[in-house]
């Protein structure tokens, strides 16, 4: 165990460390680009403040974090898909663009596969900067999927399971 420091950042990183950095760096960079699309084609100026926030301050910055270690490590990086462009949801076919209430609810679930994937490689992690950074992604991811809960309950479109009254 003479690998082991009290310093996590001079650790070597096991293979699943490096499996999990990797996949986990190349979805969020998937996301980003989804979330380009998803902005795109929201109408409800709400909704798209906070998609816009969301991209900002969760998986812009995600990336950023996990690509330095990456980089850090000498590992390379995976491809990012290009950046698609700015349009005005006018401009999108009305049969062709997602509703607002899609669009919450497919931000809602890569906020909720993203919580259990920074669960899962908190996990596995040894190395306890890992461990303690995606902690933080999945607090963070809690936070937003919060605020995006209470926006589809304000505006009608959470779709709740029946209640059972009995």
């Amino acid at each position: 165990m003479g690998m082991l420091t009290n310093k996590p950042q001079e650790e070597p990183l096991h293979s699943g460390e490096v499996f999990h950095l990797w996949s986990y760096l190349h979805h969020t960079k998937t996301v980003l680009v989804t979330m380009q699309v998803l902005i795109n084609h929201t109408g409800d100026n709400d909704l798209k403040v906070l998609l816009e926030d969301l991209q900002e301050n969760i998986f812009t910055q995600e990336e950023q974090q996990v690509e330095e270690i990456l980089k850090q490590t000498g590992i390379r990086l995976p491809p990012a898909p290009p950046d698609r462009p700015n349009v005005e949801v006018q401009d999108i076919p009305a049969g062709a663009r997602f509703n607002d209430s899609e669009i919450a609810a497919l931000a809602q679930k890569e906020l909720m596969t993203g919580k259990i994937s920074c669960s899962y490689i908190m996990g596995i992690a040894i190395r306890e900067d890992i461990r303690t950074m995606y902690g933080e992604f999945h607090s963070q991811k809690e936070e937003y999927e919060v605020k995006l809960l209470q926006l589809s309950k304000e505006k009608g479109w959470l779709v709740s399971p029946p209640i059972n009254l009995k």
